[in-house]
């Protein structure tokens, strides 16, 4: 009986923490399954359903106005573009077996890794905030509502610590204990019975006939869709790099979070679509509320708060392995306790303004990077890398003085297409952190163009004015 019961309940390991080195072969335990189990875990949230809700939200309450039919499609079509450049982090990672900071080595120098790396831990870090940020307010909201209990900074506490403790355990410990035995059937059951609840309330074709006269274009919302899974880019390969295979790694990453992210950012837009919210001058506390009405109780609320933890601990976890690119003899555990300390910091006073316009800016920053990144990987250097380069001064990745200049200017002009061809998202930013009412954005959507100009430029002058190439690499065995 013992003995059964010690192989269903969570057991805690010590990982072992070898910072930013490659993972040993014995450590690349993570099937093709365990990659869906964990994007797929990672792809569903109350955040997921939240930014789902702001492609029609009006303006007025933070959101881009879109007709629903519209919305739906800017869902299925920005899924479609996130993750696919998502999955082929993933490959990445699962061939060079490194985290994504340390993959980007190759192309901006070992130094010029440590520029994304402060955008990355920042981005975590606020990430952490909101994600502590909603689940506190949902779980406060529930717990309020039933027994009339008013605590947000105690759920805060308690959501800290559970994450804090997942990020310490690690992926491989989070996947097969908790991810795997509990927290896949817990929030598939709870996300079947929350689709179910809304969708058998309406008349699709109701919904689907609901127009919008003063929405943001439709690449502006494809934009909101995409910056989800490009959020994840710069911190896949610190996930994939524990892949038995590149081929498992890709798939399985691809196929788990298309599904989740799909599935809940259109509920999203179903939610907002077909009920009405109320007060929404704290959105989260608004869509849990119409959780709690959909589901006849709070169950399914709870189940959803559950699996949430998830996406914090990844929050915190790839903060810490990204500071470790910079510095590499601090122990992750400190970086861990450090960022969750922050995260809690900031979620107690977060506001909704900032969030959508935080969610974009994250778009224009990476996905261009990644365009840079892709076109040395898989065009110039065809994925060879040599991964003794990665960490020697004056080697092949030293570049000028550890820079690589052209690959830092590459990505500069991406950054520089997005914002033009979105001219308003800088100006509505400013707004958002003085606390005031956004205006509906305008522009043509800027991450498709931005991560071409960033691929093309790059594949292009990488050849005529870097000596070496891929010459220089010698083959990174995949396992």
């Amino acid at each position: 009986m013992r003995g059964s019961l010690m192989k269903v309940l969570p057991r805690v390991e010590a990982p072992p923490d070898w910072g930013v080195d490659p993972v040993p072969p014995a450590e690349r335990r993570m099937s093709f399954r365990q990659h869906f189990v964990l994007w797929f875990n990672l792809g569903i949230g109350l955040l997921v359903i939240l930014t789902g809700a702001l492609l029609v939200l009006p303006a007025e309450d933070h959101g881009l106005g879109m007709a629903p039919r519209q919305a739906l499609l800017a869902v299925v079509v920005g899924s479609i573009i996130g993750v696919f450049l998502l999955s082929l982090m993933s490959y990445a990672g699962a061939r060079v077996h490194v985290p994504t900071m340390v993959l980007l080595r190759p192309v901006l120098g070992i130094r010029g890794s440590y520029v994304p790396s402060l955008f990355n831990f920042l981005q975590l870090v606020g990430w952490t905030a909101f994600e502590l940020w909603a689940m506190s307010w949902a779980a406060n909201h529930v717990v309020k509502t039933l027994f009339d209990f008013d605590a947000y900074l105690l759920w805060l506490a308690v959501f800290t610590v559970i994450c804090t403790s997942f990020a310490l355990g690690g992926p491989i410990v989070v996947v097969r204990q908790w991810m795997e035995k509990f927290g896949i059937w817990v929030m598939t059951a709870a996300s079947l019975w929350l689709t179910y609840s809304i969708v058998s309330s309406f008349s699709l074709g109701d919904v689907l006939s609901q127009t919008s006269t003063d929405g943001a274009p439709f690449w502006v919302g494809v934009d909101l869709v995409i910056a989800m899974p490009i959020s994840w880019i710069p911190l896949i390969a610190d996930y994939s790099r524990f892949g038995r295979s590149d081929r498992g790694a890709f798939a399985g990453t691809g196929l788990g979070y298309l599904l989740a992210n799909t599935w809940f950012y259109g509920l999203g837009v179903l939610l907002v679509a077909t009920v009405t919210l109320g007060d929404l001058s704290n959105p989260a506390v608004a869509i849990a509320g119409a959780i709690i009405v959909f589901t006849a109780g709070w169950l399914a609320l709870l189940a959803t708060l559950a699996v949430e933890t998830d996406q914090a601990f990844a929050d915190i976890y790839s903060a810490a392995v990204t500071a470790q690119n910079v510095f590499s003899r601090i122990p992750q555990r400190v970086f861990i306790i450090l960022v969750a300390a922050i995260g809690l910091i900031l979620a107690s006073f977060l506001n909704m303004v900032t969030y959508e316009i935080f969610m974009l800016l994250i778009g224009s920053v990476f996905i261009s990077l990644f365009g840079v990144m892709a076109a040395d990987y898989f065009v110039v250097r065809r994925q060879v890398y040599d991964a003794a380069a990665l960490y020697q001064r004056d080697g092949v990745y030293w570049y000028a003085g550890g820079v690589n200049w052209l690959a830092l200017v590459c990505w500069a002009a991406g950054v520089t297409v997005y914002h033009i061809l979105n001219p308003s998202l800088l100006s509505n930013f400013v707004e958002g952190v003085q606390g005031l009412a956004p205006e509906i954005l305008t522009g043509y959507g800027g991450s498709l163009p931005s991560f071409i100009v960033a691929f093309v430029l790059y594949a292009v002058l990488s050849p005529i004015l870097l000596r070496g190439g891929k010459k220089q690499d010698v083959t990174q065995g995949a396992a």
